[in-house]
């Protein structure tokens, strides 16, 4: 008797139904490890602790042993949900309406992790003697700080000969339809703060006062004309994006001492967390020169540019997609940070799941058919991975 497939609908819903809001685990991890260690797998529950954020659990389960060793990443924490009252259905009850299943994390990302878990158990379960490696590295701080997760998951792994040679990130990559774009690279994102010091006065007398706001609006009319790079063939142009401009002043016949300005950089692979740097004090020396001021730099939120080469893994994983979907997926780094930035120092990564039209949004939802077939995309990559 042929045995029945894994269902990724019921073990979304168990997933959905557990609030692991960063960085409460609520039992998603606990779910996965469940369903894993019963299909074979070794599991290990990693806790990570900083004394200046929470601790997080995070969970590595391997089966197999050597090479090829594939690794699927993903997370189970979750934004908050906002007001619970402007959802057409409750936000942990993973209720399923036309098709749909509702629910926080649905595509980011619990709904990949189910079907990545139906694909492996079914696969494992039908090639008991395969040869080589499978391995989950399921965080609960992606939607955070991402200081206790993956980077400090995948320290361990290599620390203890669990090393991949190649890994599948779950984060929903899609724009319209499952197959349409699969992540090989991300940008680089580096924030700054910059302040300039001033001399406080009444603003009938600003010959009496030292007024920083002037100095600050010419640097930022210098960012905004920055042409950062030119992007190359995986990359746009860098951008920047100012954030915020704050003197902290209630009162409107004050000149303020201090003006404060934030702006973030998505780049590229043609410039770095270097040459950033360097241009931003640049733009800064050039504006003292001209204007003076006391200023101060600090910078925050950083991650660096990578890309994953097209090659053999990139290959597979595109052919797979287009066999299931008749899509064939555009290779894209567009989008935020992910933790698929900890893992490029590792072994080659690429990002593949469902569409991402609602993720973090009110009425969070997937359809039956598209996680379903997200599970069909997950298993004929570990068909193709394996026979090759």
């Amino acid at each position: 008797m042929k045995n029945t497939p894994h269902d990724p609908v019921s073990m979304l819903q168990q997933l959905i139904r557990c609030p692991s809001v960063t960085p409460v685990e609520a039992g998603a991890l606990s779910a996965v490890e469940g369903w894993l260690s019963a299909a074979g797998f070794t599991c290990k529950r990693l806790v990570f602790k900083d004394k200046d954020t929470p601790d997080v659990d995070n969970l590595f389960a391997r089966i197999g042993s050597g090479t090829p060793h594939i690794c699927f990443a993903g997370h189970t924490d979750v934004v908050p949900q906002g007001d619970e009252t402007i959802w057409t259905h409750p936000p942990f009850a993973a209720e399923i309406k036309d098709g749909h299943i509702y629910g926080r994390g649905a595509t980011d990302m619990k709904g990949s992790i189910a079907a990545f878990a139906a694909a492996a158990l079914d696969f494992v379960r039908e090639n008991p003697q395969f040869k080589g490696s499978i391995s989950f590295l399921i965080t609960n701080d992606e939607e955070g700080p991402s200081i206790n997760g993956t980077e400090k998951v995948l320290l361990w792994m290599r620390e203890n000969g669990h090393a991949p040679d190649h890994c599948l990130v779950g984060e929903p990559s899609c724009a319209d339809a499952l197959g349409d774009t699969m992540k090989i690279g991300r940008r680089g994102s580096l924030s700054f703060v910059v302040s300039v010091e001033g001399k406080q006065g009444h603003a009938a007398y600003p010959q009496k006062a030292d007024n920083p706001i002037p100095k600050l609006a010419m640097l930022v009319e210098r960012l905004n004309g920055w042409a950062i790079d030119k992007g190359n063939e995986h990359f746009g142009p860098s951008t920047l994006a100012l954030t915020s401009f704050d003197v902290g002043n209630p009162a409107a016949n004050v000149i303020p001492s201090k003006a404060t300005l934030k702006f973030n950089i998505r780049f590229s692979t043609e410039s770095t967390f270097e040459s950033l740097k360097a241009a931003v004090d640049g733009h800064i020396a050039a504006v003292k020169e001209q204007i003076g001021g006391r200023w101060s730099v600090t910078h925050v939120g950083r991650s660096q540019a990578f890309i994953t080469e097209p090659g053999a893994f990139v290959g597979l994983v595109q052919d797979a997609v287009t066999a299931e979907t008749g899509l064939a997926p555009k290779l894209s780094t567009s989008g935020g940070t992910s933790d698929a930035r900890f893992i490029k120092d590792y072994c080659p990564v690429v990002e593949f799941g469902p569409t991402n039209a609602t993720i973090h949004q009110t009425d969070e939802r997937i359809s039956i058919e598209e996680l379903k077939a997200t599970a069909r995309v997950y298993r004929r990559i570990l068909d193709s991975y394996f026979a090759t």
